[in-house]
């Protein structure tokens, strides 16, 4: 009788730990300075650095946003820059959002994945380069409240799909449509992504979609450069720190895209 051969599961990714650790130290200090968890270095790091499976980066960048929006939030909280009210409602949102991002997570094709996360970035970067300033926020009514649970919802999506913290829908939906001023919408933003990170990385662990090594490290890395950026953030020029950014998400956005089409077109010719 021949016994079946058990399955194994894929092999986790061979990565250099100096170049993991280099991908936590930038993503940790842009995550400060910007309000965001990180994950739109993370995962491009972790897959273009390290070689690391799209879906998997995806899943261990959230894990990795964790420490990594603690330390930012620890920087914003003490300069009086969180909104804690909005905090609150941002959040409900973003914890049921982080549900729906995880299981659209081991739906979608990976390919789809990476072309979604690329234009995801370079939607943020043209909002970026066209921000608005704004000065402070009326009280919060009834219909803000179920507004902000609104965006919530959309930055959790977004987190649990593609990795990030969901910044990237909260800052700007802040400062454009409640007037809360740049600084104090990053550090509410990074409020709202510490439960979302969180449960989003409980998903994804229970999924087997995470290497916990390499989130540990990239985490603990980000925690040392996120704390600095928050600081930054407090002083830094608003447009030169926009412009800057931006440009960044616009390289990586190309780079993740030239890398899809590469591959199909191996794929295909294969």
């Amino acid at each position: 009788m021949i016994k079946p051969v058990p399955t194994q599961a894929p092999a986790p990714a061979q990565y250099h730990l100096g170049q993991i650790i280099v991908v936590g130290l930038l993503a940790g200090f842009l995550a400060g300075l910007f309000g965001v968890g990180g994950g739109i270095l993370i995962v491009p790091g972790l897959v273009l650095v390290a070689g690391m499976e799209q879906r998997l980066a995806h899943g261990t960048s959230l894990a990795a946003v964790v420490p990594i929006a603690i330390a930012s939030l620890l920087a914003y909280a003490l300069q009086d820059n969180v909104d804690w009210a909005a905090t609150l409602w941002l959040s409900i949102g973003a914890v049921g959002g982080v549900v729906i991002g995880t299981r659209l997570l081991h739906v979608l094709p990976q390919r789809t994945l990476a072309l979604l996360f690329a234009a995801v970035l370079v939607v943020s970067a043209v909002r970026l380069f066209f921000d608005t300033d704004a000065t402070g926020r009326t009280p919060l009514t009834a219909l803000d409240a179920v507004i902000l649970v609104a965006i919530g919802v959309a930055s959790g999506v977004l987190a649990g799909l593609l990795g990030v913290g969901g910044g990237l829908v909260m800052v700007p939906a802040m400062i454009l449509l409640f007037s809360i001023a740049p600084v104090i919408a990053k550090g509410t933003s990074s409020a709202v992504i510490v439960p979302t990170a969180v449960m989003g990385t409980v998903r994804n662990r229970s999924r087997g979609n995470t290497d916990l090594r390499a989130a540990v490290i990239v985490g603990v890395a980000g925690m040392v450069t996120a704390a600095l950026g928050g600081l930054v953030s407090d002083r830094m020029s608003a447009d030169l720190s926009n412009i800057l950014f931006a440009s960044l998400l616009m390289l990586v956005a190309i780079h993740l895209t030239v890398q899809v089409l590469r591959t199909r077109t191996v794929t295909t010719a294969g």
